[in-house]
């Protein structure tokens, strides 16, 4: 890759701290080591190394916009600190090409004891701006950060939200090449992170974004690729939607151990066999739809990715229409159920079974479970029950792609449980053609109408005009006349 194409490139990189027990070892370690090797001693280390980040590589190319996720701890702060520049290698290389403007650490950058137009001109010089240039880019900043006189009010005045506007809006008028954005959205109002997304949308046309959040569906939404940092090494970098699935399925490993290796074929049933058969009759009923939104089922696939303590087992995922009727074919609009079927291999006190619809990058479009239905009065089953769940409700209108189902199986509640089986894309589908105009789904329309009228009261204030100005003509030719 020619460097022309390159925006930031990460090599080997490294970061390290000395963990010292007590204050009094940092002394010794500043004199101790050095009379050591003056006596010809080995020399003595009285301090614990820790690894924030380990053997980094990485680069990112302009106009591309990466996320980076990982747990607490994981070195995704201490990476962009040091791509900033705030912070230095312990070994290894960063180069960057472009001026940054980074929003990292809530007001981070900003003197608490300085107001707000100080602090404007300051980080603003700080990202390279001279005073001409943030003279006349101000009250544009001013506006965008909306905080009214506090502006003129010391910082340490501010919420955190004041804090996160103030900053945002420097960082948006100051011609960045690269963005770096460090969760700190999280903290706005509803209406600025609006407000910050739009500008994000634009900027991500031409400049280059880095952007780190806990918000897999807002990562997924935003980046082209993501990288997973794991106590400061890159586990996996890719496609979001895949990176993200490994990445949940590390959480739940995390809290609940290792996942069980156990899968178990799907069982045949009639209702599968005769999809086949029902497919031709389906598809003339499609053809002949007004609703203009054509998805194509695909089977369950039982070997699809998955990952869960074992106590049980998802064995079936299948779509129905109202009479019963395995579906290949589904009409967006048209009344559906999807129906999980499962097998317990444990004894589950409560369990819980639910699905979420995904689009091509990973974002959960709508889902549900049965938690809610049942928390009063939880279904008990012990080793090789089978429990089966029905969802019906009407299939939103998808603009054309590809989509899939996810579907899961716990035991618990909704806050706290045990995740047993989780499937990744356990039944996809393709929407053929669509009439969704905006937006990720669109709504089953009950009626679209579009009807024009006459305002009368229009015509009399027409009629009267007219009237005047003839009257007028009249009277001038009148007078001509004489």
């Amino acid at each position: 890759m020619s460097s022309e194409a390159i925006a930031i490139s990460i090599s080997q990189l490294g970061k390290s701290y000395q963990i010292y027990d007590n204050p009094r070892d940092r002394l010794k370690q500043f004199v101790l080591p050095r009379l050591q090797q003056a006596a010809g001693q080995p020399r003595k280390q009285y301090y614990r190394e820790f690894n924030s980040l380990q053997n980094v590589s990485f680069d990112i190319k302009r106009g591309e916009t990466v996320g980076i996720i990982g747990r607490n701890g994981s070195g995704k702060s201490t990476l962009l600190q040091i791509i900033c520049g705030t912070l230095s290698p312990t070994v290894g290389e960063v180069r960057t090409f472009g001026r940054i403007a980074a929003l990292l650490e809530l007001g981070s950058g900003f003197n608490p004891e300085f107001t707000g137009r100080e602090n404007v001109y300051m980080n603003a010089a700080v990202l390279g701006l001279n005073k001409e240039q943030i003279d006349a880019r101000f009250d544009d900043i001013a506006a965008f950060a909306d905080i009214g006189d506090f502006i003129e009010q010391a910082v340490r005045t501010y919420s955190s939200g004041m804090l996160v506007r103030l900053a945002f809006a420097v960082i948006v008028h100051v011609d960045a090449d690269i963005l770096v954005i460090d969760e700190a959205l999280a903290v706005g109002d509803a209406f600025f992170t609006q407000k910050c997304m739009r500008f994000l949308r634009n900027f991500m046309k031409t400049g280059t974004v880095l952007f780190v959040s806990h918000d897999t569906g807002a990562v997924k939404s935003l980046c082209s690729r993501v990288i997973w940092l794991e106590k400061g090494v890159v586990q996996e970098q890719g496609s979001p939607k895949e990176v993200c699935e490994l990445y949940l399925q590390a959480f739940y490993e995390a809290q609940q151990g290792k996942s069980s290796s156990t899968r178990m074929k799907r069982k045949p049933d009639s209702a599968t066999t005769a999809v086949t058969a029902q497919k031709d009759q389906r598809l003339a009923f499609v053809n002949a739809s007004n609703l203009r939104n054509d998805l194509q089922m695909f089977a369950f696939d039982p070997e699809s990715k998955s990952f869960g303590q074992g106590g049980a087992q998802i064995i079936a995922v299948d779509f129905y229409d109202h009479e019963g009727a395995a579906l290949t074919w589904v009409v967006g609009g048209e009344q559906v159920s999807l129906r999980i079927q499962a097998q317990a291999h444990a004894e589950l006190d409560a369990p819980i079974i639910g699905f979420t619809v995904k689009d091509a990058r990973g974002q959960a479009l709508f889902g549900d479970n049965t938690y809610l239905s049942y928390s009063d009065t939880p279904r008990y089953c012990e080793a090789g029950d089978m429990i089966e769940a029905e969802f019906s409700f009407l299939m939103p209108i998808l603009p054309a792609g590809d989509y899939s189902v996810s579907v899961a199986i716990a035991n618990g509640t909704q806050q706290n449980h045990v995740q047993h089986h989780w499937v990744y894309d356990a039944v996809v589908f393709k929407s053929e053609a669509s009439s969704v105009a905006t937006g990720l789904i669109g709504i089953p329309m009950l009626g679209i109408t579009l009807d024009t009228r006459r305002d009368t009261r229009h015509d009399s204030q027409l009629d009267s005009q007219l009237d005047t100005q003839f009257d007028d003509q009249l009277e001038t030719r009148q007078e001509e006349t004489i």
